[in-house]
């Protein structure tokens, strides 16, 4: 038996939402813990062919959606944000089956993270009370993909080393302890963040700001 990881823990608490994402008839996508720039984690579950439109002609930066979910925190349907389509981004998902849509946007208390999802039908707009549960999942999913804070002084100290390219000589010298002292508290780490390998714990440390 192994501990699971930030990835397993977010699939597990969409599995549970089957159901609910089950009202996504046309697809759906999840950015999970959005920082600085992209994404921890990302489910991409809609037409392969606007996926492909989408990023050959660059639509992220004239899609209103995407303005709003960084901008807004709560849910939107994308029939409200025509008017801010210039591009005509919806028009075009549209002609993918992607003709109502709902997004809805989360983010941690102090802002450092946020995260967001989009949801599509071919035959109708969402309701409201599946418009009460999409945010309802992503709000578990955000939460369930934060990293642990409860690393000790020592450990975020281990890290940040390995982070800053030190070997394991080099960082037991500078900490005046042993080698296994050292591999100690690296491992104590990669279990508190759930992380696979010891560069994984840095990289998860270093997106939620930990190190």
């Amino acid at each position: 038996m192994h501990a699971s990881t930030g990835t397993d823990r977010v699939l597990d608490h969409i599995a549970k939402w089957q159901d609910v994402l089950a009202s996504a008839t046309a697809g759906y996508f999840l950015a999970i813990r959005v920082g600085f720039g992209f994404p921890q984690t990302e489910y991409n579950q809609f037409p392969e062919a606007w996926v492909a439109e989408y990023t050959r002609d660059g639509l992220l930066i004239e899609d209103p959606v995407m303005r709003w979910v960084y901008r807004n925190e709560g849910a939107v349907r994308w029939s409200t944000l025509s008017d801010a389509d210039l591009s005509g981004v919806l028009v075009r998902a549209a002609a993918h089956g992607l003709r109502y849509g709902l997004s809805v946007s989360h983010r941690d208390a102090d802002g450092a993270f946020r995260s967001f999802g989009s949801f599509a039908r071919r035959d109708r707009e969402f309701r409201d009370d599946e418009a009460m549960d999409l945010r309802g999942l992503l709000r578990g999913v955000h939460q369930s993909s934060q990293p642990t804070s409860r690393l000790t002084a020592a450990e975020r100290e281990a890290l940040g080393l390995v982070r800053d390219g030190r070997l394991l000589k080099e960082i037991a010298i500078e900490l005046g302890i042993s080698e296994t002292a050292v591999k100690q508290r690296l491992k104590n780490a990669r279990l508190k963040l759930h992380a696979r390998t010891g560069s994984h714990a840095v990289s998860i440390a270093v997106k939620a700001g930990l190190i």
